[in-house]
């Protein structure tokens, strides 16, 4: 044996190993305020049905006394787009929005009624809000309802996520 070997002291306490106790690597990765915990999540992105929407969560955190979870979803594109290539890899664009929505919402004399947080995301609108939604033990998700032609394609997202989500989802119309 070419080295020493260092006994393990008697009173050393096991660490959490990340593939024997999946739950901790969780907790440790998800670290929310806990102001937040059983908040309101709402999609936000600026437009009118989502400042509906974002009006009505308001009003719902307020009544249970619970903080608003704000989530803006930027942009993510296939690599495809840019550079042509296979494997569908996405890249992160870099979006501005957040940052303008969040400077617009802190000067907001109507969010100064609830405790909230402006989370940024980057990709599926509806895994991402389901995500955040799950992180934070939310109550509900919150998301505008989508006019228009696109959303009758392709299938809106309060659809989708209303199918798909494991908690209460209020579309506002």
């Amino acid at each position: 044996m070419a080295g020493h070997e260092i006994p393990e002291p008697a009173d050393r306490k096991q660490v959490a190993d990340h593939l024997s106790d999946p739950l901790a690597v969780e907790e440790a990765r998800h670290s929310c305020d806990p102001a937040f915990r059983h908040g309101v999540v709402v999609g936000f992105d600026g437009s009118t049905s989502s400042e509906r929407a974002l009006a009505y969560a308001i009003g719902m955190a307020r009544r249970s006394g619970s903080g608003l979870i704000i989530v803006h979803v930027a942009n993510r594109l296939p690599t495809t787009v840019w550079a042509g290539c296979e494997p569908p890899v996405f890249v992160d664009v870099p979006d501005h929005r957040t940052e303008v929505l969040g400077l617009e919402l802190a000067c907001a004399d109507y969010l100064s009624e609830v405790p909230w947080v402006l989370v940024e995301r980057g990709g599926d609108i509806c895994h991402e809000l389901e995500e955040v939604g799950r992180e934070y033990s939310a109550d509900a998700i919150v998301v505008g309802s989508t006019h228009g032609v696109v959303g009758r394609i392709f299938g809106s997202v309060a659809g989708r996520l209303a199918r798909r989500a494991k908690r209460p989802v209020v579309v506002i119309p």
